[in-house]
């Protein structure tokens, strides 16, 4: 028997209603408010290892490692030795630093990319990119894909997956035509952004038939983790490049998620080592690369970089970008992730989501496992899932029942159906059981959620 958690989190709760006083619905990014769960959000106090600990006292196995970041775990002693010596010299100079050329160097060094620039945000990432390419082409629109979330700039949240797909209910095609999902952003905003169906050639090269000298660049997810776990269909991303090319448009692969996560140089290194390289001209990283700090960064070829300011006219800046602590903690990161380390993500990846399914399968209870190197997801659906229309037709109440039934057990996922679940090294046999145990109430309160909710009822 494992201890099993109340729903109510007194400890938390009070956080909560602390923080609904003084911030916009009690939270600093949507999905860790549960709205698509239900319940009290957990308030964090320490993260240990494969483990974090909530305001109440409880521990939970994490399989959201700071949405991606963690690949080592929590507090891992590399990096917290790094921060702890790099803050001891001071915060922040607006002024560059040894680390951040040290940095760059690294994520050069195991990727296709010849320049980058450091940034804070994956959002400032992929929004610094389509500037870029749109400065660099002399076009000005850009084809996404729906369900492919790249940051909460303007032109980017239309048809954007994850957290939007968490707080809105299903939508129509019609509402895929470059439409705005946020109150706030024009249509003119969205208006440049051509949202098209992921792993859909076809679409592209019709949509480059008609509008071909009018678009600066196409933009994907490496691997789509933001509608849940969708990879690209063999070939989508190298047609992709191919499609740009032709057309004198550039690839931007969106490498925020995968990037130096799911092999040590990336999506990039995963598939060219699967005989699929991908000739992207932008490569927008984040996440692991800041070790868990803030820092994401941009890179390209020599030609493109250069038209970057100062040594071009396209502007860019921060003020913070480049910032010492979390240069330390990218460095101390990327240094410890050898191909041993993704050996081990693999190889837990693996055998979590392979218990996950058969515990559902014991029960009856349809559902879909996907991978994208050791980033996994289940959509509870009797579905195939290439796309995010068919991602949102999955049972949301069943995953909501699981998701509730694995916390009470100590288990802490993604609050939302719409996301990737994330693993670290950290996790061993004793976290493994963890997880095990888990499991069978886990997969009878989903059997019951489909039971009696009818499927596709959106989050």
């Amino acid at each position: 028997m494992t201890e099993t958690f109340p729903a109510e989190a007194p400890a938390s709760q009070d956080l909560f209603d602390r923080a609904l006083a003084v911030v916009p619905g009690g939270v600093n990014s949507p999905v860790r408010a549960f709205r698509a769960v239900g319940g009290t959000p957990r308030f964090m106090v320490r993260g240990e290892g494969a483990y974090l600990f909530d305001a109440d006292g409880r521990r939970y196995l994490d399989l959201i490692c700071s949405w991606g970041p963690l690949v080592l775990g929590h507090a891992h002693p590399a990096v917290i030795e790094a921060v702890t010596r790099a803050a001891a010299k001071g915060t922040s100079f607006g002024a560059p630093t040894p680390g951040e050329v040290e940095l760059a160097e690294e994520i050069v060094s195991r990727t296709p990319v010849d320049q980058v620039r450091l940034v804070n945000s994956g959002t400032e990432a992929t929004m610094s990119a389509i500037r870029l390419a749109r400065g660099f082409t002399d076009r000005p629109k850009i084809i996404k894909f729906a369900g492919c979330y790249h940051g909460h700039s303007d032109g980017l949240l239309a048809a954007a997956g994850s957290g939007v797909a968490t707080l809105a209910a299903a939508r129509t095609e019609a509402d895929l035509a470059g439409l705005p999902d946020s109150p706030g952003v024009t249509r003119s905003a969205a208006a440049e952004t051509i949202v098209l169906p992921y792993n859909d050639l076809a679409a592209v090269e019709a949509v480059f038939a008609v509008e071909g000298d009018q678009i600066a660049a196409i933009i994907t997810e490496a691997a789509a983790g933001n509608m849940g776990v969708v990879p690209p269909a063999p070939g989508f991303n190298a047609g992709l490049a191919d499609l740009a090319h032709r057309h004198g448009a550039l690839l931007i692969l969106d490498e925020v998620m995968t990037g130096f996560r799911v092999a040590r140089g990336g999506w990039a290194e995963l598939s060219a080592s699967r005989g699929e390289p991908i000739a992207a001209d932008l490569i927008t990283f984040g996440k692991v690369m800041g070790g868990g700090l803030p820092a994401a960064a941009f890179g390209g070829r020599h030609e493109v970089m250069g038209h970057l300011a100062p040594a071009g006219p396209v502007y860019q800046a921060g003020t913070l970008s480049g910032n010492p602590l979390a240069s330390a903690a990218g460095l101390a990161t990327l240094r410890e992730c050898t191909s041993g380390t993704y050996a081990t993500l693999d190889r837990t990846a693996a055998q979590l989501s392979g218990l996950a399914s058969k515990a559902l399968d014991a029960v009856g209870v349809a559902h879909r496992l996907q991978h994208a190197g050791n980033m996994f997801s289940i959509f509870f659906t009797s579905g195939e899932v290439t796309n995010y229309d068919q991602a949102r037709a999955q049972h949301v109440a069943a995953f909501t029942a699981f998701f509730q039934a694995m916390l009470a057990h100590g288990v802490y996922l993604p609050p939302s159906a719409f996301e990737a679940w994330f693993v670290s090294t950290a996790i061993d046999d004793d976290a493994v059981e963890v997880f095990a145990r888990a499991l069978p109430a886990a997969a009878e309160a989903a059997a019951a959620a489909t039971s009696v909710t009818p499927e596709g009822g959106g989050a």
